[in-house]
């Protein structure tokens, strides 16, 4: 028996590699076949178990990191008096996206958009914040999307920054490797330096609607007209502190909403990925 169990053994590890490179080739078309979610932002996306490839298992094209700058470093949580710092920024984020981005020749994913979204949420004071963080993102200039007098030059990842905004900063930099998340205060206002590249707002202080029953029409309408003015600066419109779930989702998705920000991952998979593609 023991003589039969070790000459099987060189076959068994035969069709254990077999089965290895079938289930890669299946990963791989699986991959290919599924464009990522260009319309699903991962909210406060470390509070998953496994930050970053969470959302990326999901096909999110867009997260969002809370930063803290501590002793230099850039520290990644919602609340330091609460919470215990998932790590810093470069660790979680930056260096697993650039090695994806070499991995994927200059992407985050195979195919579909070619940029993925990097919201970052500035919790300390936004000077010195902002200083310790330009010197982080030059490090990652092979993989960030630049802006400056001449253009655009798109990468595998764009960073936009929300929270304290170092709106002064941006704006007398002559070549930066981040815009910014806008506020409805910015919507009908000239953006001179095109630092916008989104504009954010909390659901809960211009509507009333929670997702249950038929939205009041003037509501829907007022959505319609931030998502054109936003639109208008070349800018996506984004709503937080909203409600996360299928009905709000689709109200959103057919008022032309960019990016449908939530917490339930494979839920908003499941409902993107049954939507056809927006107008």
């Amino acid at each position: 028996m023991l003589s039969f169990e070790l000459k099987s053994f060189p076959f068994i590890l035969l069709v254990f590699s077999l089965f290895r490179v079938v289930a890669a080739a299946q990963a791989n078309t699986l991959e290919e076949t599924l464009p990522p979610l260009i319309h699903a932002h991962a909210h406060n996306d470390y509070e998953h178990p496994h930050p970053l490839f969470d959302a990326l298992d999901h096909g999110f094209a867009s997260i969002e990191a809370d930063i803290h700058l501590v002793n230099g470093q850039l520290l990644v949580a919602h609340d330091l008096k609460k919470d215990q710092p998932k790590g810093t920024l470069q660790a979680l984020y930056l260096d697993p996206l650039r090695a994806r981005a070499n991995k994927y020749g200059g992407r985050i994913y195979t195919n579909g958009e070619s940029t993925f979204y990097l919201l970052i949420d500035t919790k300390t004071e936004t000077n010195a914040t902002y200083a310790v963080l330009r010197r982080v993102l030059q490090d990652y200039g092979d993989l960030l999307t630049g802006f400056s007098s001449n253009g655009v030059t798109r990468r595998a990842v764009t960073v936009v920054l929300t929270g304290n905004r170092p709106r002064a900063m941006l704006a007398q930099e002559p070549a930066r490797l981040a815009g910014l998340d806008g506020e409805l205060s910015d919507l009908g206002q000239p953006d001179r330096k095109g630092l916008l590249l989104w504009v954010s707002a909390n659901w809960g202080q211009s509507f009333k609607w929670r997702g249950e029953g038929p939205i009041p029409p003037e509501e829907r309408e007022r959505i319609r007209q931030i998502v054109k003015q936003a639109h208008e600066l070349h800018a996506k419109a984004r709503f937080w502190g909203a409600p996360d779930n299928p009905a709000f989702w689709l109200e959103l998705r057919e008022d032309g909403v960019d990016l449908i920000n939530t917490d339930d991952l494979a839920g908003a998979e499941k409902f993107l990925r049954g939507q056809p593609p927006y107008n």
